[in-house]
């Protein structure tokens, strides 16, 4: 058997990449909600102020929740879900286990 990495990725067999619902601290200690294929790369331009205009009033500190998705749908409904909930139910997945190590 041999690992995705060791097979090039041809038109026959396409490997669907994976898509993250992330929270993001600002400075100011409130939440920012977003979706990316690559959210460790999307906080460092959060963190230089590319991106959203929610930082310019408080940067980004810390990447400090990613949840993995099935494809890119399912991390903008997630995102629709995470942004209807108030700040403290935001603060429990903080806290949770359900981060998905980087």
């Amino acid at each position: 058997m041999t690992s995705l990495s060791e097979n090039p990725v041809d038109a026959d067999n396409p490997v669907s990449k994976s898509w993250f619902v992330y929270l993001v601290r600002a400075a100011n200690g409130s939440l920012y909600c977003g979706v990316s294929d690559d959210p460790v790369r999307r906080f460092a331009a959060h963190q230089r102020g590319k991106g959203a205009r929610f930082f310019l009033s408080s940067p980004a500190v810390a990447l400090v929740y990613t949840e993995v998705c099935r494809d890119k749908s399912d991390a903008l409904r997630q995102e629709r879900l995470i942004k209807k909930l108030k700040k403290s139910a935001k603060e429990c997945l903080v806290a949770s286990d359900a981060r998905v190590p980087l």
